[in-house]
């Protein structure tokens, strides 16, 4: 991924107002994000811990969307879950439900979809293994090579961003 601006950040979202937009915090550690690295920029709101950010490139520029991310988790009755971009397995606190406002008028009415997450959203670190699950449920073996996972992965996030904007 080409690493964006702030600026190319703040004017990307499009399920939020613009002055939330121009109020959220970008990570603490924007200056030295391993842009190489990423298919995708994500990150919890370090202001609003129960607020996170997805910023996706497309050949229109990017799109950036906000998520709800759940104040606690019963993890009790669930031993693993799957990232829903990038498959990766986690201990179920790695993986969390994320909740989209729809964008356009649909969402000022209320209207949400959501996708179970990697919860520090860093699932191009762990498609390149510059990552590890914190407790490693089993992984399974895959034959993919890393351009094959990307291209699945981003094809999940695009079929989310897809039901965000759907209606704007």
């Amino acid at each position: 991924m080409d690493p964006l601006t702030e600026k190319q950040i703040r004017s990307s979202f499009v399920n939020c107002s613009k002055g939330e937009a121009k109020r959220l915090k970008l990570p603490l550690d924007f200056a030295e994000l391993p842009w190489p690295d990423l298919d995708f920029v994500g990150w919890i709101d370090p202001g609003a811990p129960l607020r996170a950010h997805l910023v996706v490139p497309g050949p229109g520029g990017p799109t950036g969307i906000t998520l709800r991310v759940p104040g606690t988790r019963n993890t009790s009755a669930v031993k693993s879950s799957l990232c829903g971009i990038c498959l990766t397995a986690h201990a179920s606190s790695g993986v969390a439900l994320m909740v989209a406002p729809l964008a356009g008028p649909s969402g000022r009415e209320g209207n949400t979809v959501g996708m179970y997450l990697c919860a520090d959203l860093a699932c191009s670190l762990y498609l390149r293994g510059k990552r590890q699950p914190w407790m490693r449920p089993r992984q399974y073996e895959e034959s993919l090579s890393l351009d094959e996972k990307v291209a699945r992965a981003m094809g999940h996030l695009d079929g989310f961003l897809a039901k965000i904007t759907a209606g704007a």
